[in-house]
């Protein structure tokens, strides 16, 4: 029998991430560590990729974005989960809800699309250098860039609105620490088989179909990487494409178990784990995993500084 929900605005009660107390008191530290991280090294890329002439290229340009992107989706959810991990509440208005799913799930689906013209990007670069310039020119860049956060927007509307209208009364309890499309459909009181459909469908353009995509590009790439002659010439496109490769594996892999995992109490369990990376984790880890390992950008770090320092004592 299906419950009709007449209160269709009232809070979200979101579960809990352990019911141990002081668990979540260290994990609203940690949360917020990893935070203020995900701020710093975002906003520092961003900062040195638009003042360094030095890395006005089409790299660049889509480092910058997924940067952007990664601020943006963290915050999305973080300043909420803080507010639970600290507080016994673990509610969340309607609109809250409303608005962190269709920004999330926006994002997400634009990062998803975003790592995939980035393999793109870096397959020209090594497998075709001589062309990259006249292929990878600035429209093309700037239209990729808007096909990947257009799409995740359409995405977004289409499957935030078709899951919002599910009645979830009685009981309004989000099996997740954050507002999710699965967990939302298992907190409906309805026959959701049309919700789950679109989810699998989307899962599969957004998550596995980017995997698929990613692979064979940096598979080619690092065959034509084999071929260089310089060791050096060798070891910083390995070092390239193995910290793009290793972004794409935290992101999408991570969000594809959450996405498609058998609906059980085990999986959801677990999937409180996996949600917690990629929306913390992963935008945190992405800004070292860039830096650490591209010599370009620690050159345009040391260079930033040292303009820093001659303005202020000149």
């Amino acid at each position: 029998m299906i419950t009709v929900c007449n209160d269709s605005h009232g809070d979200f009660i979101l579960v809990r991430f352990s019911e141990k107390p002081y668990l979540e008191k260290i994990l609203f530290w940690v949360v917020l560590i990893f935070y203020c991280l995900t701020i710093a090294g975002n906003m520092l890329i961003i900062l040195v990729t638009s003042k360094d002439p030095k890395l006005h290229v089409p790299m660049y340009f889509f480092l910058c974005n997924l940067s952007l992107l990664d601020l943006c989706f963290t915050s999305s959810c973080v300043p909420q989960l803080l507010v639970n991990f600290w507080g016994p509440e673990k509610t969340i208005s309607y609109i809250g809800c409303a608005v962190q799913l269709y920004v999330f799930l926006w994002l997400g689906a634009t990062e998803c699309v975003l790592l995939v013209v980035m393999a793109m990007d870096r397959y020209v670069a090594v497998c075709h250098p001589l062309q990259y310039t006249a292929i990878m020119h600035p429209k093309l860049c700037l239209q990729l860039a808007i096909l990947a956060w257009g799409a995740g927007l359409v995405q977004s509307l289409v499957q935030s609105h078709a899951t919002l209208q599910l009645p979830f009364c009685p009981h309004r309890r989000v099996g997740d620490i954050v507002c999710e499309v699965p967990a939302l459909i298992q907190a409906s009181s309805a026959d959701a088989a049309y919700n789950e459909t679109q989810v699998s469908v989307a899962s599969i353009l957004f998550l596995v179909l980017p995997l698929v995509l990613t692979l064979p590009s940096y598979g080619a790439a690092a065959e034509a990487v084999l071929r260089i002659k310089s060791a050096a010439g060798r070891r910083e496109a390995f070092s390239t494409c193995a910290s793009h490769l290793l972004v794409v594996f935290l992101f999408c892999g991570t969000a594809t178990a959450v996405y498609l995992q058998p609906k059980n109490r085990c999986a959801q369990e677990q999937g409180k784990f996996l949600t917690l990376f990629y929306t913390i984790a992963t935008p945190a880890l992405n800004p070292l995993i860039y830096t650490l390992r591209n010599r370009e950008i620690k050159g345009a770090l040391i260079r930033l500084g040292r303009r820093t320092w001659d303005s202020q004592n000149n």
